[in-house]
């Protein structure tokens, strides 16, 4: 699942080279493609980097678990 989420952002940043090689980035066409094309990279990359963390390679984005404090006793009688 991994690779095809790889394989899946990488294959829209393709199609921007190839919009920008064409030169229609100029174009509302070649604008609204790049940024659908970007939308779809994004949440891909969005995937590939949640997948990455629950496995544990992402160290820092793990969130760090705090140690319970100790609440003081309430005084009695009052």
């Amino acid at each position: 699942m991994l690779l095809l989420s790889i394989v899946l952002a990488i294959v829209p940043l393709a199609g921007i080279a190839w919009i920008l090689l064409a030169g229609s980035i100029t174009s509302v066409d070649g604008m609204f493609m790049s940024l659908i094309l970007l939308t779809v990279s994004g949440i891909f990359l969005l995937d590939i980097l949640l997948e990455l963390r629950d496995r544990g390679l992402l160290p820092f984005l793990q969130k760090k678990k705090l140690a319970p404090t100790k609440q003081p006793a309430a005084s009695e009688g009052e």
